[in-house]
């Protein structure tokens, strides 16, 4: 596949940039998972385990973040994953459409929940033609599994090929036609969920983030031996004090501003912490993190066998100026073809997030239009 990265461009970028982006990023490089050991140990307002499976209103009360659509069939639907944890998504259909239709499960960001940015992607594509589930990941949202607001490599790679069996039980998805979309943390697993599952016939990563590398090097692989050691040191305290308690400790409620801030982490307080973005059930809005949760990020890295992808397709979209960004292009350069980048001029992370006029979902409907055929 032709790529659309912009070679030119990103010379320059990288020479104009990466200075100031590493003194951005020098304040949270080095303690990334150091900041779920942060010294604090009261629950948040999310993370109560209660009765996740609870469901709102069975789906009939609209509780997203972005406006429903009258084109396309929304419900509620609950499915299991290989480890026993039940899961809940968003099941959108477009209204009127016959036969076997193609499908993609959509998943991410990472502390997002299935009512925010991959609502918006799965609602989008349903209006486009396709059966699509927005699911909540393992321990997170209305999902379940104990404790809350913990999350895993593995059980969420598992998740998306959960949410392609919920898929190809609908009697009107054909399974030789189901691909995914993963968003921010979870472009990561949908990559290493579709190296594994054969099923899955074409994958989108948006605004990636690959989870573990980003847990165990810190941004830009700045963090040290000493460092990750120290780390490591701090978690493995922390089980000690989770063990005496008998229950895990969590961190501050996320996404809050202080002031002084780098300005990715302004982003996702405007997206997470303003009523752009905010929903009571996600973790980057309204809860945080187990502080443990790095534990198995640490020395798992989730890409190891991205060539495996092909010869199905990946495509992978980022902004331009995202702090994020170099995750795709060393992930692009990993993959085998065929592959694409697509670099989108001047956008920030978040903005893949949910600004409808910058997400090229033109782009995503030839995609999956082209290899779901």
């Amino acid at each position: 596949m032709k790529t659309h990265n912009h070679a030119h461009q990103l010379s320059s970028y990288q020479n104009e940039h990466n200075e100031s982006r590493r003194n951005a990023l020098k304040m949270t490089g080095a303690t990334i998972a150091a900041l779920a050991v942060a010294a604090v140990g009261s629950s948040p307002a999310n993370a109560q385990s209660a009765e996740p499976l609870q469901l709102i209103d069975d789906g009939k009360l609209w509780d997203k973040t972005f406006p429903q659509s009258n084109k396309v069939e929304h419900s509620k639907i609950t499915f299991r994953n290989r480890y026993g944890i039940t899961l809940v998504g968003d099941l959108y259909q477009p209204k009127n459409a016959k036969g076997k239709l193609a499908a993609i499960a959509v998943s991410g960001p990472f502390g997002a929940v299935k009512e925010q940015s991959s609502g918006l992607y799965a609602q989008t594509m349903a209006e486009r033609g396709f059966v699509t589930l927005a699911f909540d990941p393992s321990y997170t949202g209305e999902s379940g599994g104990e404790p809350r607001n913990v999350a895993s490599p593995d059980i969420n790679t598992e998740d998306f090929s959960a949410a392609v069996d919920a898929l190809g039980l609908q009697p009107n998805v054909d399974r030789e036609r189901i691909g995914i979309i993963g968003i921010c943390g979870w472009g990561g697993m949908a990559l290493n969920a579709a190296a594994i599952d054969k099923r899955i016939k074409a994958v989108v990563a948006s605004t990636m983030y690959d989870m573990t590398r980003v847990m165990s090097k810190g941004y830009n692989d700045s963090v040290t031996l000493a460092q990750r050691t120290e780390m490591l040191e701090q978690l493995g305290q922390q089980r000690w004090k989770d063990a005496d308690k008998g229950q895990p400790n969590y961190g501050p409620v996320m996404n809050q501003l202080k002031g002084g801030e780098p300005q990715f982490l302004v982003d996702y307080h405007d997206y997470y912490r303003t009523p752009r973005g905010f929903h009571p059930r996600s973790v980057n809005s309204n809860g945080s993190w187990t502080m443990t949760t790095p534990l198995s990020f640490m020395n798992m890295p989730i890409l190891t066998y991205i060539a495996e992808i092909s010869p199905r397709p990946a495509l992978l979209i980022h902004g331009e100026k995202a702090h994020s960004r170099y995750f795709s292009e060393t992930a692009y350069a990993a993959a085998a073809e065929p592959k694409e980048l697509m670099i989108i001029p001047g956008a920030v992370h978040t903005d893949l997030y949910d600004r409808v006029d910058i997400i090229p979902f033109d782009k995503l409907t030839e995609f999956f239009s082209t290899h779901l055929a």
